[in-house]
């Protein structure tokens, strides 16, 4: 009898070994297959890596990034575009929730190495820094997440500026360590036989200056061969939580193969971000490849990766998403977009369903009110099928650098305003789903001045 206690006690607990396993198998088999929707920092909250997922410590689901990246902020053709007003253009009209920072580290106006730049090197870096500093701010304002990147080129191997790289990156992780929605990116294309080897050395040594700050931000670490091998990464990943490898693509150059090195990294459990892919070839300009894109695009959706479109720029090469020439800094057309980004854009509308949302109606009946303390009043009659309603107010009757305040109510009082100071207010429905936000029109404008 003993015997055959103890051989059922030992039957009894493999069969819950057996149903645990089970059931593991199936949750990260529907994690893997959930088609997360792009959200918000207040949605999200603080992101985390989990098995291969990006996920949402406020939910505990996946979060999925669909971003675009900015050019290098180095020059004419990327820091343009560093505004709360095209970061806001990219959210309102097409879902996006993320932006890139691209900073490259060479080249002229580059962080390590200015080359022919007028500016002394550290006029170079304080610039730099100053401009990533604008981008954070609107991002966070808009309630959107922002990548910092330290962009890898032409250096090729990290460890050049391993030195720089780590008192950038010392500077920056304590600046924003209070901050959700700030990612790192710490190597953005080693190239030019750089190994893994190298990148891990690298690696072990950047991240723990940021660790030493910020405990739990997400960092991205790029791979060899232009960030194309996560699957050698994968062989031998980090020893650090909450890090993620970077795949970038360009679809008109990189196809099956490509493809399959980021489903034998997913197999083996490395979490992967692309940071950046373009629908041009690998050059950034040449022949587009939409088809390829749309496969891309379709395999990274099924498995929940995050992904940024290169690049915020009106250059004149094929991956820019504006059109070449285009002045506007912001709300742009379809006319002011190129054919890259007229793609791009709409498929981001698309995945983000922002096409099956139907837009709230007009808020009418704006009225305005200086209260005492300098204060103003803004009140309105309810839009039609709305959630909550979006205000936005400036000294400036273009609304430059124009403040936002999100509200569910019809009424919302606004402080800190400057004395004899005229403010210029508009507002306009958002309507809410999983997908994101849809807004309406904006309403007329009010203009008051503050006495009080």
């Amino acid at each position: 009898m003993p015997e055959i206690t103890k051989f059922c006690e030992v039957e009894e607990r493999m069969k819950k070994r057996i149903l645990l396993c089970i059931i593991a198998v199936l949750c990260v088999s529907l994690l893997a297959g959930v088609k997360a929707e792009a959200a918000g920092v207040s949605d999200y909250g603080a992101l985390k890596v989990s098995g291969t997922q990006l996920t949402s410590t406020r939910t505990g689901g996946a979060a999925v990034l669909r971003g675009v990246s900015t050019h290098g902020i180095n020059w004419d053709v990327g820091y343009p575009y560093i505004s709360k007003e095209a970061f806001s253009t990219l959210q309102d009209d097409y879902g996006v929730n993320a932006i890139r920072l691209a900073m490259y580290t060479t080249e002229y106006f580059g962080y390590c190495d200015k080359a022919g730049a007028g500016e002394s090197q550290g006029e170079v870096q304080a610039k730099l820094k100053e401009r990533i500093d604008t981008g954070v701010k609107a991002a966070t304002e808009l309630d959107m997440y922002v990548i910092i990147d330290w962009h890898v080129l032409n250096d090729q191997n990290p460890n050049k500026y391993k030195k720089e790289a780590k008192a950038f990156f010392r500077e920056m992780s304590k600046k924003y360590a209070g901050q959700d929605n700030v990612l790192y990116e710490i190597c953005n294309e080693p190239n030019g036989g750089t190994t893994w080897s190298d990148i891990t050395k690298y690696a072990n040594e950047v991240i723990p200056v940021i660790r030493e700050n910020d405990s739990d931000a997400v960092i991205i670490v790029g791979t060899p061969t232009w960030s194309q091998d996560v699957d050698v990464a994968a062989e031998k990943p980090l020893s650090f939580d909450n890090v993620m490898y970077t795949l970038h693509f360009y679809a008109a150059t990189h196809k099956d193969s490509y493809r399959q090195k980021l489903q034998t990294a997913l197999n083996k459990g490395l979490p992967v971000m692309v940071t950046e892919f373009g629908v041009s070839e690998a050059s950034g300009d040449g022949n587009l490849d939409t088809a390829e894109a749309k496969k891309w695009l379709d395999l990274l959706d099924e498995n929940g990766i995050s992904y940024f479109a290169w690049s915020l720029s009106n250059k004149s090469e094929s991956s820019a998403l504006l059109k070449s020439g285009t002045s506007k800094k912001s709300g742009w057309g379809s006319g002011d977009l190129s054919k890259a980004g007229k793609w791009v854009f709409n498929q981001y509308k698309t995945r983000n369903g922002l096409d099956n949302i139907a837009a709230p109606g007009k808020v009418t009946g704006l009225k305005v009110k200086n209260v005492k303390g300098r204060k103003l009043k803004v009140s309105w009659k309810a839009a039609a099928d709305a959630d909550g309603y979006q205000i936005l107010y400036s000294a400036n009757k273009k609304f430059k650098n124009a403040k936002r305040k999100t509200v569910t109510s019809c009424s919302v009082k606004i402080s800190k305003l400057k004395r004899n100071k005229t403010y210029y207010v508009k507002l306009r429905a958002y309507k809410k789903s999983e997908a994101g936000k849809k807004f309406g029109k904006y309403s007329g404008v009010k203009k008051i001045k503050i006495k009080k």
